[in-house]
């Protein structure tokens, strides 16, 4: 094979550089490597993460309801002395607006 002048021809005599190369290659095949572990590693600890957080969710919101039902006659109890005057002036209109009232006319039929 004849070379023209001043063109480069790649080869592979020189042992230092077949070395190099191949140094190379084997840290970006170890980088990929690595990264495709990296990946399927987020992966897996993605899924087992997500798993237990709507575990975790579903038994906080079983307790919640929980606690809710068993606090819910106490806050009743709580707000009765708001809520029975509030009741009784509600109770108070509605008499007067029914009180006020004109009768509904029924139309009886012949």
């Amino acid at each position: 094979m004849t070379a023209t002048p001043g063109a480069v021809v790649p080869t592979t005599e020189n042992p230092a550089m077949f070395f190099l190369t191949s140094l190379v290659v084997l840290a970006v095949g170890c980088w990929l490597a690595f990264a495709v572990v990296g990946v399927v590693l987020k992966l897996v600890f993605g899924i087992i993460g997500g798993v237990f957080s709507l575990i975790g969710g579903l038994l906080a919101a079983a307790i919640g309801a929980v606690a809710m039902l068993a606090v819910a006659p106490i806050v009743a109890l709580a707000l009765l002395p708001v809520l029975v005057p509030v009741g009784l002036l509600a109770l108070i209109v509605w008499a007067i607006a029914r009180a006020t009232r004109k009768p509904d006319v029924v139309v009886m039929p012949r």
